[in-house]
């Protein structure tokens, strides 16, 4: 009689294999107070505001944690994708905590179509990251600031709109656009519709950017129109130059310039006045200041000596630059004695009206080596802002 064949073994379960983890709809802490900043438009001052208000929180509470759950503009850091605000705040302030977790999601040229093809499995699974991620930067943390992309809307295409992360977190609202009275209180008006429909709160609102002889004026009728909307007036931030100002070392990247000299320093030179060196030298003199970038001709020997000139004569810095275009080089001898001086020089292969319209054209964002700027945001937030009004709110 023959023997029934043995069964093929079967492989016992992994003792140490853990299950998945279900996903997060909500994060997991709801001790730590939170504020999300948001915007009305780009570039309203929503990272200076963040900055500004970090410090001013750390002032308060010892444990401040920080996240930006949606990026668009990215670094790279150790081959990790990370957004450009996450990294600057943390270089600022040394958080201390992991900086993937700062940035949990960064929106690259494809992302948005990748998401499109699988939406229904992908939402839950960015959801469950923001929530992990949160928990992470508020792991016992007093206060959590989250910064937001945009306006309210931004991010609606896939489903992450800046309402619905504010949701997700549970986060009260504070709304930063620049100064006036008509069109802020209009889109702040906009943008709370958004938020109120996402069942999320906004605390207040801070005006940006407003010239020191109509800040009074501001507050008084942008402050009374917000109220009418049930938005408290938070602040209103005098504009400051120097925050939009270039260095030349931004200039640089801006036009796809070459260095010839300065570069080390060139991020302590800023462009406060832009200067195309069409004059004689003896016309160009009276520009050779601290703050003024002179845009010239390779071949304008006489207007790059009297630069060289300044700078001996001063025994200090005496321009913020030189640009010289067409992609013609100086003199060897005159880039010698260029050389001898701390004058950042660079080369561009454009002619002056190009790069001239390409610098009044800059965005100008605060960078991680922009340590003179950090002072006069902290004193924004701190001299204009009322700390003790927003906190009411929790």
């Amino acid at each position: 009689m023959s023997e029934e064949p043995t069964p093929p073994a079967v492989p016992s379960p992994n003792p140490f294999k853990q299950p998945p983890l279900p996903l997060l709809h909500k994060p997991t802490n709801t001790e730590t107070k939170r504020i999300f900043v948001a915007a009305t438009r780009m570039n309203d001052g929503k990272t200076t505001t963040c900055l500004g208000l970090y410090a001013a929180l750390q002032s308060l509470y010892p444990r401040v944690g920080f996240i930006k759950p949606v990026g668009q503009r990215f670094v790279d850091v150790g081959g990790l994708q990370v957004d450009e605000d996450s990294y600057l705040l943390d270089v600022i302030y040394q958080v201390r905590v992991p900086i993937e977790s700062m940035s949990p999601i960064t929106i690259d040229s494809t992302f948005t179509r990748r998401y499109l093809k699988n939406p229904d499995k992908l939402r839950p699974e960015l959801e469950d990251k923001i929530c992990r991620a949160f928990d992470r930067v508020s792991w016992e943390k007093d206060f959590t600031l989250i910064e937001g992309t945009g306006h309210a809307g931004v991010g609606a295409v896939f489903d992450l709109s800046n309402a619905s992360v504010a949701r997700l977190l549970n986060a009260k609202v504070v709304m930063v656009t620049p100064g006036g009275i008509g069109r802020p209180v209009d889109e702040i008006a906009l943008n709370k519709a958004l938020f109120d429909q996402a069942g999320v709160e906004v605390i207040g609102a801070i005006l940006n950017k407003v010239e020191p002889d109509k800040m009074s004026l501001i507050s008084e009728y942008a402050g009374a129109a917000l109220k009418r909307h049930g938005v408290p007036l938070l602040g209103v931030l005098p504009v400051q130059s120097m925050l939009s100002t270039p260095s030349i070392a931004q200039i640089a990247e801006e036009i796809g310039g070459r260095w010839l000299n300065g570069r080390a320093g060139a991020h302590k030179h800023r462009a406060e006045r832009v200067i195309v060196g069409a004059m004689t030298a003896k016309g160009v003199v009276e520009y050779l200041r601290p703050g003024v970038v002179i845009i010239t001709p390779g071949d304008r020997d006489d207007i790059i000596l009297a630069a060289v000139s300044s700078s001996r004569l001063s025994g200090e810095k005496t321009i913020a630059g030189l640009i010289l275009t067409n992609d013609i080089p100086p003199h060897p001898t005159l880039l010698d004695l260029l050389e001898q001086t701390d004058i950042p020089v660079i080369a561009a292969k454009q002619e002056c009206f190009a790069i001239t319209s390409k610098i009044h054209g800059m965005t100008v964002k605060t960078q991680p080596q922009d340590t003179d700027k950090i002072p006069v945001i902290k004193r924004l937030i701190t001299d204009h802002v009322d700390l003790g009004q927003l906190l009411s709110a929790f």
